[in-house]
């Protein structure tokens, strides 16, 4: 949201994001957005929630518990394709106005075990789904991203960018414009 000049408050959610056993991974991110939408107090303005899930074959990797989690993660990942899916839900005062998500393939170059190591001891990849950030160090291990690069950062700017007026706002170029 700061890149695009917009001042936020952030405000916590009551949800309690944890696995949703039978769920793709796409159904996770979105009914966890929604989740985290409805579990945030109402306002008088436009309150935004979003998830993130890494999709791999079908199996969603959400944030590693411990080394060992990551580590395995991280080796499933290499040298391999997956999928990234970010929801975003919106909400004006009480009511949800626009659910969406969007999906991004990324492709990781194959990764030796040491790199792994040294990698999950610097801590970076917790907190984060597929153990990975890759406005990070994580950068260096992709080859490739096809689609939208800050969908797999964690938020799609430009399709929230695009939902907006649908809400009766524009996002004009400038500091905090959303008018």
């Amino acid at each position: 949201m700061g890149s695009l000049g917009l001042m936020v408050n952030v405000v916590s959610s009551t949800y309690d994001e944890v696995p949703l056993p039978g769920c793709s991974p796409l159904e996770t991110a979105r009914l966890h957005a929604q989740g985290k939408l409805l579990g945030a107090a109402p306002n008088s303005g436009l309150t935004i929630a979003a998830d993130t899930v890494v999709d791999l074959d079908g199996v969603t990797l959400g944030k590693p518990r411990d080394d060992a989690e990551a580590s395995a993660m991280l080796s499933a990942l290499s040298g391999r394709e997956h999928q990234v899916h970010t929801a975003f839900a919106l909400r004006l005062g009480t009511e949800l106005r626009h659910l969406e998500s969007v999906s991004t393939t990324v492709r990781f170059r194959t990764l030796e075990a040491d790199l792994i190591a040294a990698y999950v001891a610097s801590g970076d990849p917790f907190d984060k789904a597929g153990a990975y950030g890759i406005q990070g160090f994580a950068a260096t291990l992709v080859e490739r991203v096809d689609g939208d690069y800050f969908t797999v950062v964690g938020f799609p700017l430009g399709a929230f960018a695009a939902a907006l007026p649908a809400l009766g706002y524009r996002l004009l170029p400038g500091v905090g414009t959303l008018v």
